[in-house]
């Protein structure tokens, strides 16, 4: 049996999405779950795979705003799949506050100048939300 949570990263710079994902690695280390991970770049990805796409559940989202196609990923259908597993992540304060107003509670403003310690507190953020997930059924996969 393992235990299995998916993460959602909207996030179109690949070096913070680097630090992200070495923070995820390190915090799946030492717990008794696997992440999955999708990663999306632009916001034309997410209308396509996740909002067109009623069958798709995800644990976690980590949300920025803009995409470098001019986008926004806030065209995101929170309303859907739950803005209570949501981290805002933008380096705009203007822009988590957006996500706040849709039902976002969890902020941690991206600093480009240090991306490290950006994803430190990232990091103490999905460990505290890996908490309070509830467990699904679909989290448990039993190998075949």
């Amino acid at each position: 049996m393992i235990l299995n949570k998916t993460i959602l990263i909207l996030e179109d710079d690949l070096l913070t999405l680097s630090k992200i994902l070495a923070r995820l690695a390190t915090i799946e280390q030492d717990q008794p779950y696997d992440f999955s991970v999708i990663t999306l770049t632009n916001y034309q990805q997410v209308e396509h795979f996740i909002n067109k796409n009623p069958a798709i559940h995800v644990d976690m989202i980590l949300l920025d705003r803009d995409c470098k196609l001019g986008g926004s990923f806030h065209v995101l259908d929170l309303e859907r799949l739950g803005s209570e597993k949501v981290i805002a992540i933008s380096s705009v304060p203007e822009y988590n506050k957006q996500a706040k107003a849709r039902g976002v509670s969890r902020v941690v403003l991206k600093d480009y100048r240090n991306l490290d310690a950006f994803a430190d507190r990232l990091a103490e953020e999905v460990e505290d939300l890996v908490k309070h997930l509830p467990m699904r059924e679909d989290n448990i996969v039993h190998p075949t």
